[in-house]
C-alpha cells in the first residue's frame, strides 16, 4: 500500500468527495492509504509540503495563482470544487438580489481563510458593470468573529459558506439573498497542488488519488453515497446539526460543486482575470503555468 500525505486549510464540507473516497475505501482500492490534516493558521500547508511532511495541499486556487512566476514553485495536479459554495445573507432584505443591491452597503467578507470570498464576490460586482467601491466590504478576520459582529448589529450583509449561512439563517440572524453557485457559474475553487519539483516523484500516487477523488464525486452527484455520507458526518462534525449539513451537502452537489475533478480552462482563465484585476498576481497565470508541466490529463 503507497501512502500519501495530505495537508489541508481546513476541515470543510466542501471537501467532501476526499473523506466519503477515504470512508469508502475507494483510495484502498487504488492502493493508496491516505492521511489528512487540516491547518490553523492554514498557511501551514506550505510549510508541509517544503518540509514534505505533506505531498499535497488542499486550498484554494488562488494560492498557486498568487506564487506564479515567483521563487516559491507550486503546480496544481487537480480539483477538488468545480464552484463557488457561498453565499450572501442580509440582514433587512428577503427577496433574491442582484449585485447592484450592495452599493451603499456594508457587507462582511470574511477573509482570515483566504481571499476568495471577498475576491470572486468582487470580481461579480465588476463583471456586472459595478463599482465595488460603492459597498464597504469588512475584510480580513475569520468567519467565525465576523458572524458573532455581524450577530451584534455590525454590517448589512456577510459572505459566508452554505453551512455558516444556513446556520445563521436558522438562530434568525437573516435571509439568504445570493448564491455564487447560482449567479458564478463554474470556478475552479479547492485545488490539490505540491512543489513543481515533486511532480514526477508522486505522478503515480497522484493520479490514482485524483481518480478516487472523481470515484466519490460521481457517487455523491448520483445520490450512491448516503452511508458515507452519513459516517463522515457523524465523525467530523458530531456537535453540528446532521440535517442542516445534509441540506448544504446536497445544495453543493445539485449546484455542480463536485461535477469534475478537471480544472476548466475556461473558468480557470477567468478567475485568473479577476485575481489579477483585483491586484493579487503580477500576470494572469495560464493553466499550463498553474499546473507546472505540459499535460494534457488535468486540464480540459
Amino acid at each position: 500500500m503507497d501512502t500519501l500525505k495530505i495537508s489541508a486549510t481546513a476541515n470543510g464540507l466542501n471537501y467532501l468527495p476526499e473523506y466519503v473516497a477515504d470512508v469508502g475505501g475507494l483510495f484502498a482500492e487504488r492502493g493508496l492509504s491516505v492521511t489528512a490534516k487540516a491547518c490553523d493558521p492554514w498557511t501551514g500547508v506550505l510549510d508541509d509540503i517544503d518540509s514534505h511532511e505533506a505531498d499535497l495541499a488542499l486550498g484554494g486556487l488562488w494560492v498557486p495563482a498568487m506564487y506564479a512566476g515567483t521563487p516559491r514553485k507550486l503546480s496544481v495536479v487537480g480539483q477538488l470544487n468545480h464552484g463557488f459554495p457561498m453565499t450572501i445573507v442580509a440582514r433587512d432584505e428577503t427577496n433574491p438580489i442582484t449585485l447592484d443591491w450592495l452599493a451603499s452597503k456594508v457587507v462582511l467578507a470574511p477573509g482570515a481563510g483566504g481571499s476568495a470570498p471577498y475576491e470572486f464576490t468582487a470580481g461579480l460586482v465588476r463583471e456586472a458593470g459595478f463599482d465595488v467601491a460603492a459597498t464597504r466590504f469588512v475584510r480580513d478576520l475569520s468567519t467565525a468573529m465576523l458572524v458573532e459582529l455581524y450577530q451584534g448589529g455590525l454590517g448589512d450583509a456577510i459572505i459566508l459558506d452554505l453551512v455558516s449561512a444556513q446556520e445563521l439563517v436558522a438562530a434568525g440572524g437573516g435571509t439568504i439573498v445570493f448564491r455564487h453557485l447560482d449567479a458564478g457559474g463554474v470556478m475552479p475553487n479547492s485545488v490539490y497542488y505540491t512543489r513543481t519539483d515533486r511532480i514526477d516523484e508522486l505522478g503515480d500516487r497522484v493520479d490514482r488519488f485524483m481518480d478516487g477523488i472523481a470515484a466519490a464525486m460521481a457517487k455523491i452527484t448520483a445520490g450512491d453515497a448516503d452511508a458515507e455520507i452519513a459516517a463522515v458526518l457523524a465523525a467530523r462534525w458530531p456537535e453540528k446539526d446532521a440535517a442542516l449539513l445534509r441540506r448544504a451537502a446536497d445544495e453543493m452537489a445539485a449546484g455542480g460543486v463536485w461535477d469534475s475533478a478537471v480544472v476548466d480552462r475556461d473558468a480557470s482563465d477567468r478567475w485568473m482575470r479577476i485575481l489579477f484585476d483585483g491586484g493579487l498576481t503580477t500576470h494572469t497565470p495560464s493553466l499550463e503555468e498553474l499546473l507546472g508541466a505540459p499535460t494534457a490529463v488535468r486540464a480540459s
